[in-house]
């Protein structure tokens, strides 16, 4: 029997991040015994990176935005994968919960008038974020870790959770891990709520932190969960990419929302060439507008630099492939030609401090070298819509970690508001689940004693076992060449093969030392939860066998109708991944005219096209 310490809560929240604190007030509010673990310190979630502001028609700058517009420009910046349902909601819901933040402390940035200030984001065709300069996640974060310690809700930090316990198929409980003593911890509940996040620690290049393993997806899939469209991957198009230390760490969309302009080696303001004309039919509703779509200089609210994110990427891997990239391997994103340097340092001041202190590059005088960085995953532990549980009773998600809410493609902003939206309803759902429940789950024995020895196994390798850093760098290499922005059947083929050999070296990892602080011995542990979610990703990515926003196939480089109305599912059957696809969840009759029809539009733009403006 494994020694361990016990821990009893009606609610246990894995995740500190805006979802997690969201749905811990929300569920400590309605009166169940609530925890909040967190793998890292609180206040440290990945939330706190996200710089540019909260998607939210509240009209304070645009009187014509509304939730109908919000609706339809996610479904459309989603290519209408998204479940509907759950795009309704957020739209909806999003600007109460910023009212709210307001009410709970946030100090936004202000109108003339004293009203929430809004900016405009990529694929937003209003500006709605609501922001605090380029620090808006870090505001959001104060002020829900404020209000949640305001209501005593008991708060576990560096505790990394690995498995979920069941009991007849319902959530019993969480074991895991001290990352500081290595001691084992057992967590009873009644109910659960995933708020861990993405997986882009299985790339070489990303903006995420080093947290994100993709627990929760690995978690929920041994628990009998419902993985879903985990193909959908997003490279934010911008992220440093020099000095080679910081490679990767994400540079806000703000920067183009406040004017900033993308351009090649030559000089070129190459976004406007990968504009084909369909996509000024979609994005205007009469031929004057699209024209404006063009010309409209003054405040660049809707040229190409704020395509969404996964045609801006594209477009940068195009011009760097083809000899046009800036001297680090990226291209310049230049706001020094375009505003001054007051406004530059009031609007956007942690871009300011970031590039002035790890590349020592003034932005207010120069331009940044920028290319994609793995950001976000779309996909996700399936949730059912409006109370966010999962496929398996007791266990609820939200925020990036679970899917549906975004399709094929996340606008920027839609983030930071999803997090509160449904880090609400889960909260909520599961703790009206709990009160449901006469007494807590049994907690099976035989299960904590398996995770504890599955766990405890690299010790027993010490010697001539596989080194977990030397597997780690030959998964992140992988993912970044096989499974990246654009993908092919024979490179997605060999990229499973390639998992499946790390996979039996990871079960062959060995390491040394004590359990007391042992980076070795963590890492041994994700290793085998990167494996699992990058061995979903992959096979999922073979299975859509089209083009459709953050999936790119080079093989299939058009979106295929029949693929637009199916999600990808991966389930665990007797140790082994299955696929299956199925059908859309179908849009009601009165949202349809809002988002229109899902028809081809011809191939990915991988390549410049002629369009009208396509030199300014």
């Amino acid at each position: 029997m494994a020694e361990y310490e016990t821990h009893d809560f009606d609610v246990v929240v894995i995740g500190a991040g805006g979802a997690g604190l969201r749905a811990a007030i929300e569920a400590s509010a309605m009166g169940v015994k609530t925890a909040l673990v967190c793998k890292s310190l609180l206040g440290k979630a990945h939330t706190v990176m996200a710089e540019g502001g909260i998607a939210a028609a509240m009209g304070n700058v645009w009187k014509e935005d509304n939730w109908k517009v919000h609706f339809r420009d996610t479904m459309r910046g989603g290519k209408l994968l998204n479940n509907w349902r759950m795009a309704q909601l957020h739209a909806q819901e999003a600007p109460d919960r910023v009212l709210e933040l307001e009410e709970w402390g946030a100090l936004f940035d202000r109108t003339n008038d004293g009203l929430i200030l809004q900016r405009d984001f990529g694929g937003h065709r209003y500006a709605r974020l609501a922001h605090v300069g380029d620090r808006t996640g870090l505001e959001m974060i104060r002020t829900l870790q404020d209000h949640a310690v305001h209501r005593g809700i008991d708060v576990f930090m560096e505790c990394t959770l690995y498995r979920l316990l069941t009991d007849d198929g319902r959530i019993s409980g969480a074991f895991g891990y001290w990352r500081q003593s290595g001691k084992f911890v057992l967590f009873r509940a009644k109910a659960i709520v995933l708020a861990t996040g993405g997986v882009g620690k299985s790339w070489k290049i990303t903006s995420n932190s080093w947290e994100y393993t993709g627990d929760g997806h690995a978690m929920a899939l041994d628990a009998g969960a419902d993985l879903m469209d985990m193909e959908m991957t997003q490279f934010h198009p911008t992220g440093m990419v020099w000095p080679t230390s910081v490679r990767g760490i994400l540079v806000t969309e703000g920067v183009r929302g406040d004017g900033g302009t993308l351009k090649n080696s030559k000089g070129d303001r190459f976004m406007f060439r990968y504009v084909p004309d369909f996509f000024r039919a979609e994005t205007a509703d009469t031929e004057e507008e699209a024209d404006r779509w063009y010309e409209d200089k003054r405040n660049n609210r809707r040229t190409p630099d704020l395509l969404p994110r996964d045609e801006v990427a594209r477009a940068i891997n195009t011009e760097v492939k083809a000899g046009r990239g800036s001297p680090h391997g990226g291209v310049f994103l230049d706001i020094a030609s375009r505003r001054s340097s007051d406004y530059i340092k009031r609007r956007l001041p942690s871009m300011y401090h970031q590039f002035m202190e790890l590349a020592d590059v003034d932005i207010t005088k120069t331009a940044m070298e920028v290319g994609p960085t793995l950001h976000y995953i779309m996909g996700g532990v399936r949730v059912d819509a409006d109370s966010a549980q999962s496929t398996v009773p007791g266990l609820f998600a939200a925020g990036e970690v679970a899917a549906g809410m975004h399709g094929a493609n996340r606008l920027g902003g839609n983030s930071l508001s999803d997090l509160l939206v449904f880090g609400r309803r889960a909260g909520l759902y599961a703790a009206e689940y709990a009160k449901r429940v006469p007494q807590a789950p049994r907690v099976d024995d035989r299960q904590v004693d398996a995770a504890a020895t599955g766990m405890l196994a690299p010790f027993e390798r010490r010697e001539g076992g596989e080194n977990p850093y030397a597997v780690h760098a030959d998964l992140i290499a992988a993912m970044q060449e096989l499974v990246g922005i654009i993908r092919t059947k024979s490179e997605l083929e060999e990229a499973i093969t390639r998992i499946h050999a790390m996979r039996e070296r990871a079960r062959r990892a060995g390491v040394t030392g004590s359990r007391i602080y042992n980076p070795g011995w963590h890492l041994a542990l994700d290793l085998l939860t990167m494996l699992t979610v990058s061995e979903a990703v992959a096979m999922s990515a073979l299975a859509r066998q089209e083009s459709r926003g953050g999936h790119t196939r080079d093989d299939y480089p058009r979106p295929d109708p029949q693929w637009g109305k199916k999600n990808v599912i991966l389930r665990r059957r007797d140790g082994e991944l299955s696929l299956v696809t199925e059908p859309l969840p179908e849009v009601p009759a009165e949202l349809r005219p809002l988002i229109g029809e899902d028809k081809p539009t011809g191939k990915v733009a991988l390549e410049p096209v002629a369009a009208a403006g396509a030199k300014e």
